[in-house]
């Protein structure tokens, strides 16, 4: 069997790549970004570690209606819900698995009090697995901001 030399030249390949990495390394409009110190400019609708809104009280702004944990393709929401004596339903337990999440925002979209945000955090570093698991008190205290999914104020967005 033939082989056309020029064309699998191992002397061509190398002189190519280093031909490649010479222009890369003269390119003065790739800047590396010192990253701790500087960061990258996300996009507005990025999804990322989820956050629970609360009301003024300082409660959970879920009523436990159970459409996030049906609608969830991954099934990492646990939801237990509560009643109180004055009838208002409230999540017992509520518990988001992100080792399981797949960051869809699924959950965001179908909620009725839009109590669970996805939010713009992406630094989900943690020494064990079992932090990974968010619980109520975890998802309330969160403070980063929240993803914009979609602009309701848009006629784009309908």
């Amino acid at each position: 069997m033939e082989r056309p030399v020029g064309e699998v030249s191992y002397v061509r390949a190398t002189l190519s790549g280093l031909g490649l990495t010479l222009k890369h390394l003269v390119n003065p409009h790739k800047v590396t970004v010192q990253y701790p110190d500087e960061r990258w400019d996300i996009s507005p609708r990025w999804r990322g570690t989820h956050r629970m809104l609360t009301t003024e009280d300082g409660k959970a702004k879920c009523v436990a209606c159970g459409l996030c944990p049906t609608v969830c393709p991954a099934n990492c929401i646990k939801l237990v819900p509560g009643e109180d004596e004055a009838g208002n339903r409230y999540p017992l337990v509520f518990e988001i698995d992100e080792f399981r999440c797949i960051f869809c925002g699924y959950c965001q979209e179908v909620c009725p009090e839009e109590a669970i945000h996805m939010g713009r955090h992406y630094e989900n570093a943690e020494y064990s697995r079992d932090k990974f698991v968010y619980d109520l008190e975890r998802l309330t205290a969160q403070t980063h901001p929240v993803s914009e999914l979609w602009d309701p104020a848009d006629p784009r967005g309908e």
